[in-house]
């Protein structure tokens, strides 16, 4: 009762929002998580019943498992989290939307309560979102809608466990559970990239430990691979991306149709570029199996989940590995003026060696 008691009260808060298409999207919101909340089962019923198949059982133990030790060793504030399960139709949870300008890099802001401004846009189910997404596209907007395995309330509510997270290989699941868990501690109003790649570092590093206790390092190592995969298809996708950006500034002074073939070569570019890098991986890389189509919104998605990363992986070995320590280091960090806060990320990133 609890979980309906605080949707239905977001819901009556809601009630004061103008618009249609407004009251539409937080309808669809509401009612897509209090159905996630009304199918759950407490994870240990699931694991107890007869019909509940061996590996599931297995999967699920384990993510009890990394409840607690997310709670001891990474002091995250797990809270009621994952402690019931829900079986999902489909492999994601929600489709988020991407929509950028056509000759940008800067996505597109939506502004919510409570949670304030994110450069996408989350839908639990496809129709609306492509609905949204053709409004974006008839005014020449570059668009991306991707599934989302996983996705988190803020604390706000207690998000369960589904077959998202446990179909999955195991290190994956745990590091995504850590990753949804990060973003209970610290979450910074209009700056995606922040809490996406302190999320990304806190998924990495409480791995690692993870890992360790469980006397699997393979399993890091594997988590390091798909790290440099990220880390290689970024370093492509800057290059493009200032090469961009120096296009984008001439638009002005450019024919359109000049302005736009030359874009597009530069992602064509892109492309053959990723494909050339990601032939010999054991799995698919950071944009999925060659050969892929880029645009705007998919350079700017990407960005916004690998641009800190190794900034807060270094401050969390300035803080002496203390879980506790680094994230008042990164609250104070969010609370700083937008431009201090882009300089000491950049001097954090710059003292990161990932072999020290």
């Amino acid at each position: 009762m609890k979980q309906l008691s605080q949707i239905y009260l977001v819901l009556l808060l809601f009630t004061g929002l103008q618009g249609c298409s407004t009251l539409g999207y937080y309808s669809q919101a509401i009612s897509g998580h209090a159905s996630l909340m009304m199918r759950s089962q407490p994870v240990k019923d699931v694991i107890r019943q007869p019909d509940t198949p061996p590996r599931l059982q297995h999967t699920l133990s384990t993510a009890l498992a990394a409840g607690s030790f997310a709670r001891r060793t990474l002091q995250l504030p797990v809270g009621g989290a994952f402690t019931n399960f829900v079986a999902l139709e489909q492999p994601w949870v929600v489709v988020s939307l991407v929509a950028v300008p056509e000759f940008s890099l800067t996505p597109h802001q939506w502004c919510y309560p409570i949670v304030g401004c994110q450069a996408y846009r989350g839908y639990f189910s496809l129709k609306p979102a492509r609905k949204e997404q053709r409004k974006f596209q008839a005014r020449g907007y570059d668009t991306f809608i991707g599934g989302v395995t996983a996705y988190s309330t803020l604390g706000w509510f207690d998000d369960p466990l589904h077959t998202g997270f446990t179909n999955l290989p195991e290190d994956r699941m745990v590091a995504l559970m850590f990753h949804e868990l990060a973003h209970r501690v610290v979450y910074l109003n209009g700056d995606t990239a922040f809490n996406e790649s302190f999320a990304t570092a806190v998924e990495l590093e409480g791995l690692k430990l993870w890992l360790e206790k469980q006397q699997a390092p393979g399993g890091f190592e594997r988590a390091l691979q798909r790290l440099e995969h990220r880390n290689r298809t970024y370093e492509l996708v800057q290059a493009t991306s200032e090469a961009l950006k120096i296009l984008y500034q001439q638009k002005d002074q450019m024919p359109r149709e000049q302005l736009r073939q030359r874009k597009h070569e530069l992602l064509d570019e892109l492309a053959r570029n990723y494909e050339s890098l990601s032939q010999h991986y054991s799995e698919p890389g950071p944009f999925g199996h060659a050969p892929v189509q880029l645009n705007n919104a998919n350079l700017a998605l990407f960005q916004q989940y690998n641009q800190h990363v190794p900034a807060f992986r270094q401050l969390l070995r300035e803080s002496g590995h203390d879980f506790n320590r680094f994230y008042e280091s990164v609250i104070e960090l969010a609370e700083q003026p937008q431009t201090s806060r882009q300089h000491a990320l950049d001097a954090l990133s710059q003292r990161f060696d990932e072999h020290l």
